[in-house]
């Protein structure tokens, strides 16, 4: 279990974005030239920020933020930042 713990550290300090898809009747946009900016902070204000959304909509939104680990990669999306946010509320 120890082996683990190495892995499972995430610097929720990191500089991060918050960003949202246009979209129209919740669903993404097709042509849309990408997502647009909502937070620029730290991981764990994108964090906060994201989980402050309705959960339908969670979909739309992803962070980018510089790779740390297998837990955190360039750019997250819905279930992998609520895992963060389950993770960083346990540590």
């Amino acid at each position: 279990m120890t082996e683990d713990l190495p892995e499972a550290h995430v610097n929720f300090d990191a500089p991060a974005a918050l960003r949202k898809w246009p979209s129209l009747n919740n669903e993404r946009c097709t042509g849309s030239t990408g997502p647009y900016l909502v937070v620029d902070g730290t991981l764990d204000e994108c964090i906060q920020a994201f989980i402050a959304k309705p959960a339908s909509m969670h979909h739309l939104y992803e962070i980018h933020t510089s790779p740390q680990s297998r837990l955190v990669s360039r750019v997250l999306s819905g279930d992998a930042i609520v895992e963060l946010a389950r993770l960083r509320d346990f540590l």
